[in-house]
């Protein structure tokens, strides 16, 4: 947290936007979770990254895909759809969460449409705290569960779906979280270069991606921020 805190109070305030794809939380049941005091000083690093007149920007993730309007309002942040082409120094820039492109985890797939599901998500929220606090623990204790004793293949992202999110943005530069693979892929789709950018975790050390007219580059945070 300390690290977030750091990275909000410094280098996000020269940034002329500040992009989060998704899992900026482990867990999240609702936007009453704001009442946690790890919540608040999340949401309150962000509102002063906001303040300082740099606007941020929030792709929910697997993890956090219940973040709403209550939240980004204490954030000063807009939640932004779970794909959207962004104008990074001059390159159309895809940016998403990334677990839609692990096509071939169809238990995962099947889930997410559930939980995607707006009825799903009212029914859900209208539990009490505790109870959704419960249910989402022993969730995230079954997936862990689950994803472990999967392939690894199938836990990254599918080729043709990388392909078709080209394809389907018209763009030659795509950013993404979610696999915890940090990397950067050159590949081509129909005689075009592309570029795919992958984010770290936060688990061990904090990092980002900076972009400027150069291009992009991986950045690290000093491991006692």
């Amino acid at each position: 947290m300390s690290a977030f805190e750091a990275f909000c109070a410094s280098r996000a305030r020269g940034a002329a936007g500040l992009y989060v794809l998704g899992d900026l939380f482990d867990l999240w049941i609702g936007d009453d979770q704001l009442r946690e005091p790890l919540a608040g000083r999340v949401a309150s690093a962000l509102r002063d990254v906001a303040a300082s007149g740099v606007p941020v920007g929030i792709v929910v993730g697997n993890r956090d895909f219940l973040l709403g309007r209550r939240f980004a309002a204490a954030a000063g942040a807009t939640l932004l759809p779970e794909q959207i082409v962004v104008d990074l120094a001059g390159t159309p820039t895809l940016l998403m969460h990334g677990d839609l492109l692990c096509t071939s985890d169809t238990g995962y797939q099947r889930f997410r449409a559930i939980a995607h599901d707006p009825r799903w998500q009212r029914g859900f929220l209208a539990l009490p705290y505790a109870l959704r606090h419960g249910i989402a623990r022993w969730l995230r204790r079954k997936s862990t569960t689950t994803t472990a004793a999967k392939p690894e293949a199938i836990l990254d992202v599918e080729p043709q779906a990388v392909e078709a999110a080209f394809r389907a943005a018209e763009v030659s530069r795509m950013i993404h979280g979610h696999t915890h693979r940090p990397a950067h892929h050159h590949l081509v789709v129909d005689g075009r270069a592309c570029e795919r950018w992958v984010l770290a975790d936060w688990y061990d050390r904090g990092s980002y991606l900076e972009c400027d007219a150069d291009g992009l580059r991986a950045r690290d945070l000093p491991a006692a921020a």
